[in-house]
């Protein structure tokens, strides 16, 4: 596993900003479900102990649909999502690759989540938040 390093992001208004520690060379996953496709959501999921949210808790808005398992965070100013917590990996939090600031990402490498096969899809990155 690459070292990691301290990745900045946040919201496009700039009033939710975060902090998580991931490697350089970002393994992404592209889900093909209904709110990824339609946000165009690029995934880093992690484990809840290598995010820190660093501002704009107040600024925050929550959806849940479905089993109500995925807590969607958004910036209620801008609409922006740039994390969340994931039904695939509840115990963890999943960045959005297009919210972090580019200077500490070195490359992505993007590979796809099928939500047509969701347990296999599923199990295949339950290992991301642990």
């Amino acid at each position: 596993m690459s070292a990691f390093v301290i990745h900045r992001g946040g919201c496009h208004c700039g009033r939710v900003r975060f902090e998580v520690d991931a490697p350089a060379h970002i393994e992404a996953i592209q889900c093909n479900c209904s709110i990824c496709r339609m946000s165009g959501f690029l995934h880093l999921i992690v484990p809840a102990a290598r995010f820190r949210l660093m501002q704009g808790t107040e600024f925050l808005i929550e959806y849940t649909f479905n089993t109500g398992v995925a807590k969607h965070r958004f910036c209620r100013v801008c609409g922006i999502k740039p994390f969340y917590v994931p039904r695939s990996n509840p115990d963890g939090f999943d960045i959005n690759v297009h919210c972090l600031d580019p200077t500490t990402v070195a490359s992505v490498e993007v590979r796809p989540f099928d939500d047509a096969d969701r347990d296999a899809a599923t199990a295949a990155i339950a290992d991301l938040s642990r």
